[in-house]
């Protein structure tokens, strides 16, 4: 079995992945941002996750700030969750790519425009040569 914490490991996606790194946590994630799914239930039922993993994940979720549970028994996603969400779009355009397509794109609720996930250079660039993308130590 894989351990989830990566205690020695000096990097910032490591630490992400012990908040959002184990299975289902990502399908619960996906559901609450664009499903707008806030109940327990609503969960259960779609991803047929066995109860006890779900709670687990949701508990986990709410200790690390990423969603609340209000007294009502909804999940919110907080400003920590929501900001999770181009991770989302990410892995999804990868496996739309890289895997098999899948069946939604992602819009703008207003203007129902198509969102586009670029990287940019600090002075405004678009970043097209992935193997130029490089780490700097601060």
């Amino acid at each position: 079995m894989l351990g989830h914490l990566y205690e020695k490991q000096d990097c910032s996606a490591a630490r992400a992945l012990e908040l959002v790194g184990e299975r289902w946590s990502l399908l619960i994630l996906r559901d609450a941002m664009f499903r707008g799914f806030t109940r327990y239930s609503e969960f259960g039922k779609s991803l047929e996750i066995a109860p006890n993993i779900l709670a687990k994940r949701l508990a986990g979720f709410v200790e690390a700030g990423i969603m609340t549970l209000g007294a009502d028994g909804a999940y919110q996603l907080t400003e920590m969750g929501l900001a999770f969400k181009p991770v989302i779009m990410a892995l999804t355009a990868w496996g739309d790519t890289w895997v098999r397509p899948g069946p939604v794109d992602f819009v703008e609720a207003g203007s129902g425009a198509p969102i586009v996930l670029e990287l940019r250079s600090g002075d405004g660039r678009r970043i097209e040569d992935l193997a130029s993308v490089r780490v700097k130590r601060r």
